[in-house]
């Protein structure tokens, strides 16, 4: 918020003999002697000592010569008495205030306009923008936060208004104020099916993000998050909201396990930490299958350099145990189909899923609901995964749609994710 624009002033003031009118800058050029009042003018009305001391301002400004004008206003002021001769004054000082490009008279000039109650109302919003805008540079923020409060009232589903006033919110320390100004901002370019721009998403959520101590906030946090990478789906975006993500919401480690599956789906994983985080999750989970996947794709796209130490251990140690396990399923499939536990069901799932079998491993996820006493958003989950991995979109989605609590959030970016990726 650093300039202010130019504002259209509509109408000139020719001081002449008799009557005087605001007539249209194209009007004012004919400079008629005794200009007489055009359908819809408002006729102003000057004593003769208000006219003359008015009339070397004119002149002045008409010149262009800021200076004399200037040195002619303080006459034209202690002559003023009437509300016409005052609004004159107002506007031949605003005039002046921009062509020296003076702030300080713009500002006085503009609150003196305002003050008169004759500005159109057309024209009001223009006025009390700019009346925000020098008051915030300024340094006046209250002052600032009053006049572009009313622009909006003015002007509700302005987007930019809205995002002025946020501004001067945020400098207030008023951080959950500004999140909603901004947040009616961006819905109201999408009313208009307008672009929002970037830097809108990501102020909105740095504020929630530093505010999240604020219950409001904290929450505010995960909406503006998949609202960003819809928008703008770029893998930085992807990681911000989905640390973001990770470090507002309260995860167990099975929902931070498919956090960073859906970061890898994404291409949010930035860098080894990222990848070892996730391979030795999924070791530590026993989804060996799922863990040597992982290892090699991050080889294979030079994120993982397995000649490390850390990388060389784990990869031994997965691979010690992933023959053994893949020999094993078929026996424990029909065990956990034929048992009464539900985890054994849903361990055994999430190994199919790791292998790649998808429709075993979604068998095994729905027997494990049938059987009871596992977290229902968690199988869900791997439900929605594991249709998804199958080509099942459609299926994938409503599942994703479907869960609740934090996993609900999980769900929307997959959905989001989906949606932009076509997958």
């Amino acid at each position: 918020m650093k300039s202010v624009s130019r504002i259209a002033l509509g109408v000139a003031i020719i001081v002449g003999a008799g009557s005087v009118v605001a007539t249209a800058p194209a009007e004012a050029k004919k400079k008629p002697a005794a200009p007489a009042a055009q359908p819809g003018a408002r006729v102003m009305k000057f004593t003769p000592a208000e006219r003359a001391a008015l009339q070397p301002v004119q002149t002045a400004i008409t010149a262009k010569n800021w200076t004399a004008a200037a040195a002619a206003l303080p006459a034209a002021e202690a002559a003023a008495q009437g509300p016409d001769a005052k609004y004159a004054v107002a506007r031949f000082r605003l005039e002046i205030g921009l062509g020296l490009n003076d702030l300080a008279m713009q500002s006085a000039a503009i609150d003196a306009l305002i003050a008169t109650g004759q500005i159109p109302a057309a024209d009001l919003p223009s006025f009390y923008t700019n009346q925000g805008v020098l008051a915030s540079n300024a340094g006046n923020k209250q002052k600032a936060e009053t006049a572009f409060a009313k622009v909006i009232e003015l002007t509700p589903n302005d987007p930019q208004a809205l995002i002025n006033l946020a501004t001067v919110k945020n400098d207030l320390r008023k951080p959950s104020e500004a999140v909603a100004l901004i947040q009616r901002a961006i819905d109201a370019k999408k009313a208009m099916s307008q672009p929002v721009e970037e830097s809108w998403y990501k102020y909105a959520l740095k504020l929630a993000y530093d505010g999240r101590s604020n219950p409001a906030l904290r929450a505010a946090t995960g909406r503006l998050s998949r609202e960003l990478v819809a928008a703008y789906p770029t893998k930085e975006n992807w990681r911000d909201a989905l640390l973001i993500f990770r470090e507002t919401s309260s995860l167990d480690p099975a929902a931070e396990l498919d956090v960073l599956r859906f970061m890898r789906a994404s291409g949010a994983l930035a860098g080894e930490r990222d990848w070892y985080e996730l391979i030795d999750g999924l070791y530590r989970a026993g989804n060996y299958g799922e863990a040597k996947k992982v290892l090699d794709d991050g080889v294979a796209r030079r994120m993982i350099d397995p000649k490390k130490a850390a990388f060389a251990e784990l990869i031994r140690l997965n691979n010690a145990r992933l023959n053994g396990d893949r020999a094993s399923l078929g026996a424990e499939e029909a065990k956990a189909l034929a048992g009464s536990s539900g985890a054994l069901a849903l361990k055994i799932g999430d190994a199919f899923y790791g292998y790649g079998e998808n429709a075993k491993a979604i068998a095994l996820y729905r027997a494990a609901l049938a059987k009871g006493g596992v977290d229902a958003n968690l199988v869900n989950t791997r439900i929605a995964m594991a249709l998804l991995a199958s080509g099942d979109r459609a299926g994938a989605e409503a599942a994703f749609k479907a869960l609740t609590g934090s996993r609900a959030d999980l769900g929307a970016f997959w959905v989001a994710w989906m949606a932009r990726s076509g997958s």
